[in-house]
């Protein structure tokens, strides 16, 4: 029993010498860079190609000539389409020169006007009769026809 009882060390010391038992084993090895570091240029930088910055004066004379092009929009009369059916009321408007147009259900139900012959207009904004600029945006509200 002495030579199986040696056998037996013999292979268990063995095994734990060929798996490094006891030996040191050395930590991984991490390489850290940083990046270069960057010049500066000693040369200070042209901006000609930027504009200045406008004054007080600039300011205000392009703001006057900001109200002045807003007052050369042309002002017309606004025509009467109540009572005309949607097509023919656009039709009015666009010919007097108002052509930012826009239509609604006067019902309330949010319905498309999708054959403007078949609507007629209850109600327009802004009133018929005003004089305003041609750019304004003018609602007709229709419903239609019969109800």
């Amino acid at each position: 029993m002495r030579i199986a009882g040696s056998i037996v060390i013999a292979v268990v010391v063995a095994a734990l010498a060929g798996c490094g038992a006891g030996a040191n084993t050395a930590a991984p090895v991490v390489t850290v860079t940083a990046p270069a570091p960057v010049e500066k240029s000693p040369e200070p930088i042209e901006q000609d190609d930027k504009e200045p910055t406008p004054t007080l004066i600039e300011e205000t004379e392009e703001k006057e000539e900001k109200e002045e092009k807003e007052e050369a929009v042309e002002k017309k009369v606004l025509p009467d389409v109540v009572g005309m059916n949607l097509q023919e009321g656009q039709d009015t408007m666009q010919a007097a020169g108002f052509y930012i147009l826009n239509d609604k259900d006067a019902t309330g139900q949010n319905r498309f006007q999708v054959y403007d012959r078949n609507w007629v207009v209850t109600k327009q904004t802004p009133a018929a009769g005003r004089k305003v600029a041609v750019d304004t945006l003018i609602i007709l509200y229709a419903k239609k026809i019969g109800e």
